[in-house]
């Protein structure tokens, strides 16, 4: 949820698919996962290559449960955090291509009073350009054992980002708030009548056919599928956080998914499945991050591209919240890659140095995937 280390709300090998992968590429992948197991201490690591003709190859590594010796599910699912982000901005360009939400409109044309500033505009929340405070900040995740199994409605997290000044003037530049997707989420709803959730699931996910992606009910705290446990440091040390209430996320950060879910999405959303060609467009206009992302980092409506050392771009978004993080996207040949750890950087990291190098280990693992011929 949170960006860089805490989050901007993302190994047997199995293959589902036409054919294994390459073994040279198999063992490459292998073995970063191994490394941030090993080397940087994440209790597990999951990930899924899906290359342009349909084959997939899932990996694994460490551990399911923390100083126990339980094999990491293939596929498992996981808490995908601000990977949500991205679902719910397709389905405001969908509304888009239907005439219902117009991207160049003031957020108040939909929802009358909930901000103060009547020039911010959709798009401005879509591309994260509004300046809104980001509520996140104020509700002491920091001390996240006291928000673990609290439940909170949409109206009471836009509430505590309007009691906070507004960080920027709108458009002014690029400042990560998930009061924005909040935002999103209540004009989905004004404009359907129907939750977003349910929206998301209708839209995206059954037509995706997504079968172990969903967004968690009113109240539901576990996580449904197979999968690892999450882990976070709180002040009793580190902790099993794979229950909690991820109302708090909503639409900026709500979805459990899965590594090859998440490949099919985002194969979906750039190869035009999901959007006519005018709205995939708009989608793929980027602004400057300018170090509020990771480092080359453009960020568009719910997506951002990342530069890659073998040359050219993904287009992914990724996804923090307590217990998970993951990252990936697709490049231009179609290929898609996507990799969870079962703990976000700084939780078991020694120094705050270490786990900035975890963060980094975790990028270069989807760099390298997707440059592996």
């Amino acid at each position: 949820m949170k960006k860089t280390l805490v989050g901007v709300l993302a190994a047997a090998m199995l293959c589902s698919g036409t054919a294994m992968a390459a073994p040279a590429e198999v063992n490459s992948t292998q073995k970063q996962l191994d490394g941030l197991t090993k080397q940087y201490k994440f209790p597990a690591a999951l990930a899924t290559t899906t290359n342009a003709d349909g084959r997939t190859t899932h990996l694994t590594s460490g551990t399911a449960e923390l100083n126990k010796r339980v094999p990491v599910p293939k596929n498992g699912e996981v808490r995908a955090g601000s990977n949500t982000k991205t679902f719910v901005a397709a389905v405001i360009l969908q509304l888009n291509a239907e005439g219902k939400v117009e991207l160049d409109a003031p957020v108040t044309k939909y929802l009358p009073n909930a901000i103060k500033d009547n020039s911010i505009t959709v798009r401005q929340l879509l591309n994260h350009t509004s300046g809104l405070a980001n509520y996140t900040q104020y509700m002491g995740l920091d001390k996240f054992e006291e928000q673990q199994h609290r439940y909170y409605e949409p109206r009471e997290l836009l509430d505590i980002a309007n009691a906070h000044e507004p960080t920027n003037q709108p458009g002014e530049k690029f400042k990560y708030s998930n009061t924005n997707y909040v935002l999103l989420g209540l004009i989905i709803q004004k404009t359907t009548g129907r939750p977003v959730a349910e929206n998301v699931d209708q839209r995206i996910i059954k037509k995706l056919n997504l079968k172990n992606t969903y967004w968690p009910a009113v109240g539901e705290q576990t996580i449904r599928g197979r999968h690892p446990h999450g882990y976070a440091r709180t002040s009793n040390g580190i902790e099993d956080v794979t229950e909690l209430d991820p109302s708090w996320g909503w639409a900026a950060g709500q979805i459990v998914s899965t590594t090859k879910d998440l490949n099919i999405f985002f194969n979906a959303l750039v190869n035009g499945d999901l959007l006519p060609e005018q709205q995939r467009k708009e989608m793929q206009k980027t602004v400057d991050t300018k170090g509020e992302m990771w480092p080359g980092a453009e960020y568009g409506l719910g997506i951002a591209s990342t530069p890659l050392s073998c040359g050219g771009r993904y287009w992914g978004h990724g996804g923090d919240i307590p217990g998970y993080e993951t990252r990936g996207g697709v490049n231009a040949q179609g290929k898609a890659f996507s990799v969870a750890v079962t703990a976000l950087p700084g939780t078991t990291q020694d120094t705050p140095e270490e786990a900035m190098k975890a963060h980094d280990a975790i990028l270069t693992t989807v760099d390298t995937a997707l440059c592996q011929k």
